[in-house]
């Protein structure tokens, strides 16, 4: 029998190692979601190093004496850091073991230090689609901060919780409501819940080329629409604030969606920041959105993929969103994603009435500079009657009356002076100001485009200049043949661009700018949608979704 006896005799170089034999608030790591789940409901006494109460487990410990974690950091951060600092014997999941085989190319690039921290689904860093430890106490937080009754972190961006709003919201055959300029992920979503579209073209600047938010008119036509068709909206989606900037009147579009108990789904991709300074709009939750998708990556500080869906109000089923989340979301969540998201809510609770100080006035200043130099054109809050607000830190430049077009600006700007610009259109570029902007960034940008007007001609513009580009006759007469979610599902096949006029669109073409998609997948190719195509991508815009960019060939559905 002495044959089979374990020897014990490594007990003492661990005790050379100086680890410690305290009780351990750890439980036994696991790579399962599904063993993770158990073992934290057995253990309901768990002990977490957020505050969680209860009698920890007596096990030996794995974790140095000399590694204690802060309480100081956020509860997710802080549950990374202990759990990473543990002198782990790991056998599980990421493949580079905590950093030891992490790849040379990307370390030389980033350092080391960061795999150590790309843990996975261990059962002391909580489970993302039932929390009860670190990701429970996170995301209440954040929910605390931006004003909502839940919030659920998202690791597959803006365009997961999206997909999971409109989900939770609209069934096969239901009708959703949204303006023509969504983000493609809307569209993806109906092909996913089976909604059906009415679409609200919103108000389009000539002479920026450039659209805007929808009007409370507006949504109440689509609903007064609906109705005489007998039909009734499951949700209204809102994109507030757009890519520019320009808020909708989310105070009043609430005001009628509610009074037919119809929830509002809000992109607010770009306004992750509202509502946190005097000079910024408020944010859609403290108007009554009973949904709101941020891109907490983009004028917040987490890292980018990394989002936030908000909830508020009883209209909208939490459990059906959970779900949603669960089928759409990875089961291997990155814990950095995660943690980023708990430590921009924590910089931003720290400081949170003048955080933005310094990038409001970084931004005001700028549109001084700016608006003083000839030929340089600045958006502003006149251009569009439906303009309700405008986010301060979105500056958009418009060029024009230099004879350039915005494509050609910014590659002098990016190739001459190093400013890279956030988005580009045909006669304007705009930029993104955040927390992280530089005064001397903002003096090298002035400096650029003071350079541009100096070396520019100012040429006389044309009578009929934008005339064939600048309008949306193509969106006068939108038939739709079959569902988003039908045409995705069609049998399609490719015909040039001559044989198509008639056919039944099978992909998505959006012109960029200005971001409003002239097919559809689902409706009807027309004359007007083709010639506008052609016209505007002779002018520069780049033509996103179609499989053929020259746009000689269309792929339509087979009926």
């Amino acid at each position: 029998m002495a044959s089979t006896c374990l020897d014990m005799s490594f007990l003492g170089n661990i005790c050379c190692n100086n680890w410690s034999f305290r009780p351990c608030t750890r439980l036994t790591p696991c790579i399962s979601q599904e063993r993770n789940s158990l073992l934290l409901r057995k253990n309901k006494n768990y002990t977490s190093s957020v505050g969680y109460n209860g009698a920890p487990l007596t096990e030996i410990s794995c974790v140095p004496s000399a590694a204690a974690s802060s309480s100081e950091l956020p509860p997710l951060v802080n549950a990374l850091k202990a759990s990473a600092e543990e002198n782990a014997a790991s056998f599980h999941f990421p493949g580079h073991n905590r950093g030891q085989a992490a790849p040379s190319s990307l370390t030389q690039l980033i350092g080391a230090k960061l795999f150590l921290y790309d843990l996975p689904e261990l059962p002391e860093l909580d489970n993302l689609f039932s929390p009860e430890g670190p990701i429970f106490e996170a995301q209440k937080q954040a929910a605390r901060l931006f004003g909502a009754s839940e919030t659920w972190f998202l690791v597959g961006g803006s365009t997961c919780g999206i997909h999971a709003a409109i989900m939770a919201t609209c069934s096969p055959g239901d009708t959703l409501i949204l303006p023509r300029n969504s983000h493609i992920s809307a569209i993806s979503a109906m092909v996913l819940s089976g909604a059906l579209p009415k679409y609200i073209v919103p108000e389009y600047d000539f002479n920026w080329d450039v659209a805007g938010g929808i009007t409370p008119s507006q949504v109440n036509d689509a609903i007064k629409e609906l109705e005489m068709e007998g039909r009734k909206a499951a949700a209204l989606l809102v994109v507030s604030p757009t890519y520019h900037g320009i808020c909708s009147n989310m105070d009043e579009i609430c005001h009628i969606c509610h009074s037919y108990n119809i929830p509002i789904i809000v992109d607010e991709a770009h306004g992750a920041h509202l509502g946190f300074h005097p000079e910024l709009p408020s944010s859609s939750l403290s108007q009554g959105a009973d949904l709101a998708v941020q891109s907490t990556h983009k004028v917040l500080c987490s890292l980018t993929q990394s989002s936030m869906l908000h909830m508020q109000g009883n209209l909208v089923d939490r459990e059906r969103i959970s779900k949603s989340l669960q089928m759409l979301q990875s089961s291997s969540p990155s814990y950095l994603l995660l943690a980023s998201l708990d430590a921009a809510r924590a910089q931003l609770s720290e400081n949170r009435e003048a955080i933005f100080d310094k990038a409001i006035d970084l931004a005001l200043e700028a549109r001084s500079l700016i608006s003083k130099i000839p030929g340089i054109s600045i958006l502003e809050f006149p251009s569009f009657s439906s303009f309700f607000q405008i986010d301060p830190l979105r500056l958009t430049i418009g060029v024009w009356q230099l004879g350039l077009s915005g494509f050609e600006a910014d590659d002098i700007l990016c190739n001459d002076f190093g400013v890279v610009c956030e988005l580009v259109g045909t006669k304007s570029f705009t930029l993104a100001f955040n927390l992280g902007t530089q005064r001397d960034h903002v003096l090298r940008l002035v400096a650029g485009l003071k350079h541009l007007s100096q070396t520019s001609h100012f040429p006389q513009p044309a009578k009929d200049e934008g005339k064939n580009v600048n309008h949306f006759v193509c969106l006068d007469d939108i038939r739709i043949s079959m569902s988003p979610r039908e045409a995705f599902f069609a049998t399609k096949r490719k015909v040039s661009i001559r044989d198509s006029l008639g056919e039944i669109c099978g992909e998505l073409v959006c012109p960029y700018p200005p971001g409003i998609p002239v097919l559809i997948p689902g409706e009807i190719i027309t004359e007007e949608a083709l010639n506008y195509l052609l016209e505007i991508r002779s002018k520069g815009a780049v033509i996103t979704g179609a499989a053929d960019f020259s746009l000689s060939s269309f792929v339509v559905c087979v009926t």
